[in-house]
Parts: structure tokens; C-alpha cells; sequence
């Protein structure tokens, strides 16, 4: 099987569960494993379609939120796609648990599920926000990933009843009263000023944004830094 991964998150992940022999392409993103020497094919919103073409993938990874429709449809032309769209981290252990299958690892997707589920541990509960833009001000709501994470971990997002990513002023934000602003180095790229212009409330970051908006093995890592940094 020849495989495609146009989500970093799922190069990540394919490689942990077994399976990066299968991997002939990854986007200029694809930073994890480290020292990846494979076809790199533009990024997530930017890929080389002809390039993707000429090797002969018959799977191609991408993500709803991520990749772009007019990309997955031209590339769905000479092969499969298979896109995902977690929104919690159940949904990411579903998301490994079908890696595995569709690879034939099994047995290494089921310890990395273990893994995972050994990580979520509900801590004392408290209160969050998230920004992923400034510029306008921009928050994770309710239905996200990254709410979900840090939800799983005992906190509550006072955006939740926002769908999606709400643009709301930071004022109207902090006067809500947040336990912890958490401060995600991505998408947006915050700096330490920007934790300073926060600093009316408890801000953790920046940190590397990977650890809250990768999905699959990355979670683990995502749990753990909660537990850490809490």
C-alpha cells in the first residue's frame, strides 16, 4: 500500500502505530518524526496535485478542517481519499484504532489506545479559554478538538456553548473570568507580549501549538502537558 498523508498529525501518527514504510509523500508540516527524508509535496492548503499523482498513491490522508475540498476532490480522481475530522479525543482513539486496521497494526495502535487512555486523568476542575487568532480575537468554542482536550482534563471551556471559533473582543473574554488562558503558538503565532497583554488572568503559554491542535498519537503528548502545566 502506497499512502499519501496531507495531515501532519496522521504522518505523525502513521509512523508511531508501524506503518511509515506505507508513506511515500508528507507536506512541508510534517515535522514529527523528526528527520523525515520523504517527498515533501507543498502544504496542507498548498499541495502539488501532479506531484501527488506521479507517485501512485492509492490512499490519501486529509483532513476536513485542514486540507481544502477542491484538493481532496481533484486528488480523488486517480486515488482513495480517507478524511478525518476528530472533534474529541474519543474520536481519536476511534481514528487510531481504524489506522490500525486499515495498516494491519493492530497490536500497535491497541498499546498506543492504552497509552492514551492511561493519560486521561481528570485533574481539579477549573475553568479555560483558548485564542487561536488575534486580530480579530478569535476562541475555540464548544465543538472543537482543542476543546474537547482540555475539557477531558477537567477544565471548562466557558465558550463552549460557541460553535466552532467565535470572534469575540479579549476584553469581553477576560471579564468572563477564566481560571487559565491557555496560549497556543499556533495557528496564531502569540509571543510572551501577547501573554503579558493577557496577564489580568493565569496565562500558560505560548507553548507549542501542536500539543492542542494535532490530533492521533500527538494527544498523548497534549494530556500529558496539561497534567504538567496545571
Amino acid at each position: 500500500m502506497r499512502v499519501v498523508s496531507l495531515v501532519p498529525s496522521l504522518t505523525e501518527t502513521l509512523f508511531a502505530i508501524g506503518a511509515g514504510e506505507s508513506v511515500v509523500g508528507i507536506t512541508d508540516f510534517c515535522i514529527f518524526p523528526e528527520g523525515l527524508t520523504l517527498p515533501r509535496l507543498g502544504g496542507t492548503k498548498t499541495p502539488d496535485v501532479d506531484r501527488i499523482r506521479a507517485l501512485r498513491p492509492d490512499i490519501v490522508y486529509v483532513n476536513v478542517e485542514e486540507n481544502l475540498k477542491r484538493h481532496a476532490d481533484e486528488i480523488a480522481k486517480f486515488a482513495r481519499i480517507v478524511a478525518t475530522e476528530p472533534k474529541s479525543v474519543d474520536d481519536v482513539v476511534d481514528l487510531i484504532r481504524r489506522l490500525g486496521e486499515t495498516h494491519r497494526r493492530e497490536k500497535r495502535a491497541a498499546e498506543l489506545v492504552q497509552q492514551l487512555t492511561a493519560e486521561r486523568q481528570a485533574l481539579s476542575a477549573f475553568t479555560f479559554v483558548v485564542p487561536i487568532w488575534k486580530k480579530p480575537w478569535m476562541w475555540c468554542g464548544g465543538d472543537t478538538y482543542v476543546s474537547n482536550l482540555v475539557e477531558s482534563a477537567g477544565g471548562r471551556n466557558l465558550l463552549r456553548d460557541h460553535p466552532r471559533y467565535p470572534k469575540i473582543d479579549q476584553s469581553e473574554v477576560l471579564a468572563l473570568g477564566p481560571d487559565v488562558l491557555f496560549l497556543p503558538d499556533e495557528p496564531y503565532a502569540f509571543t510572551a507580549n501577547d501573554a503579558k497583554e493577557l496577564g489580568r488572568v493565569r496565562v500558560i503559554g505560548p507553548f507549542a501549538g501542536h500539543l492542542f491542535t494535532w490530533h492521533g498519537v500527538r494527544t498523548i503528548e497534549g494530556l500529558r502537558f496539561l497534567r504538567r502545566a496545571l
